[in-house]
Parts: structure tokens; C-alpha cells; sequence
């Protein structure tokens, strides 16, 4: 660093930051921790959300560090609330949890920094600088874990199963399908091992429901309803 730079840094003035953790002793603990590290002052502590909340509203600081799992209020909602309200402060998450379901929200909610509490006072005061310079203050391991999600995606979640038309049970609703893959009755028995009669009664019971005179009407109506696709439809 030049000694420009070094002056530059030494005249910046700290960054204003709020600690918000539900548990009293890590709260003081990181309160204390940063009080003792250069460009960083703590302006205020909370223990869940909502104060979280009203102390970003009360105070303005620069910077939030903030806990995920709390009581009333999670810090995915605070998150997003402060964000929404005080787009001025920044929000880094500081919680004992890097798995999927905790990082991915906490970021679609805003926040800009992501540490899990093993990080040290120097990686919690280098994450609050950067936020406030635009950059993303995470640790390596949630670098590391974004990367591996931009490498291996998510499979798409299946699509939520559409509900059988017409009040159609779902054995009715399998028939129907089978018959638009043109199973005979005997066939149809054959593979849901009921016996014909059974079939039949099935049948029955689903062109009465449906409005149905016949199979070709039932296959039209399968593909309709998504029940069944067209020969050569593509598959989605």
C-alpha cells in the first residue's frame, strides 16, 4: 500500500455497524471483537429481526452483521425488509450455517456479504469493506460453494402434478390414460392387475363423469387434459 493509500484509509472514517445475533453471549463476544479492530465501529445490537429492523431505522449504519436463524423474526426476512426500506445499509450474514437452504435465500434477499462464525475479526472488518465498496464480501468456503452451484445446477424442480379433471379418481384417471395408448380392456387389466370387470366398471364410471360416448372421445379428451400426450408430442 502507497502511503497515499495509507492515508486515504486513515482518514476514512469507520464503518457503522449494527450486530444483530439471538444469542446473547456471541452477540457481546462479537461486539467485543470488533471493538478492538480499526474501521469499524459498533453503533448497536439486537437479538432477532425486528430490532434489527427498528435499530437500521433508528440509527443508519453502513453495515448490518446479521444472524439467520432467530426468533419472531429470521434474518432472511430482516434482511429483505432493511433492503427494501434502507437501501443504504448493507446486510452481512454472519451465522454458523453454509448449507444450500440458508445461503441461497440470505443472498436473494439482499445481502451483499455471507461469513460463517468461524471467521476472524480482520475477515468480518475486510467483508464490511468491501460491501461498502460495492464488492461481494464472502468467505473463500462460500466462493467456493457458489461455484460449485454455477458448475452443478440444481436439477429443475418436477412440476406440481395437475389435478384429475372432472372429479376423475386417480385408478379412473390411469385407465384414461392407458386407453389413450391405446390398451385394449383386457390389456388395461393385464397391467394394473385388476380383473376386466374391474376395468370395465372404470370405464363406466369415467365417460359417465367426463361426458364421454366412446374410446375415441376418451383419447381426445386424455390429450386435452394432459393426461396423456399425442403420439410425437415432445416431451417436457
Amino acid at each position: 500500500m502507497s502511503g497515499a493509500e495509507a492515508a486515504a484509509c486513515a482518514a476514512r472514517p469507520p464503518a457503522r455497524v449494527v450486530v444483530v445475533d439471538d444469542q446473547t453471549v456471541v452477540r457481546e463476544g462479537i461486539v467485543m471483537l470488533l471493538g478492538l479492530l480499526p474501521g469499524v465501529e459498533v453503533v448497536g445490537s439486537g437479538g432477532d429481526g425486528h430490532e434489527a429492523v427498528a435499530l437500521v431505522a433508528e440509527l443508519a449504519p453502513d453495515v448490518v452483521l446479521m444472524d439467520l436463524r432467530m426468533p419472531r423474526c429470521d434474518g432472511v426476512e430482516a434482511t429483505r425488509r432493511i433492503r427494501a426500506e434502507y437501501p443504504d445499509t448493507q446486510v452481512v450474514v454472519l451465522t454458523t450455517y453454509a448449507d444450500d437452504a440458508s445461503l441461497f435465500p440470505a443472498l436473494e434477499a439482499g445481502a451483499r456479504g455471507y461469513l460463517t462464525k468461524d471467521a476472524g475479526g480482520e475477515e468480518i472488518v475486510r467483508a464490511v469493506e468491501d460491501v461498502l465498496s460495492g464488492d461481494a464480501g464472502l468467505s473463500p468456503a462460500i466462493q467456493r460453494r457458489l461455484l460449485e452451484r454455477l458448475a452443478h445446477p440444481a436439477p429443475p424442480a418436477a412440476p406440481e402434478p395437475k389435478d384429475p379433471p372432472d372429479g376423475l379418481t386417480t385408478r379412473e384417471t390411469e385407465v384414461l390414460r392407458l386407453i389413450a395408448d391405446g390398451l385394449s380392456n383386457q390389456e388395461i387389466a393385464h397391467t394394473l392387475q385388476v380383473s376386466t370387470a374391474t376395468v370395465k366398471t372404470h370405464i363406466n364410471n369415467l365417460f359417465s363423469k367426463a361426458g364421454l360416448k366412446d374410446r375415441a372421445q376418451a383419447v381426445r379428451y386424455a390429450y386435452r387434459h394432459g393426461v396423456a400426450k399425442p403420439p410425437g408430442a415432445a416431451l417436457t
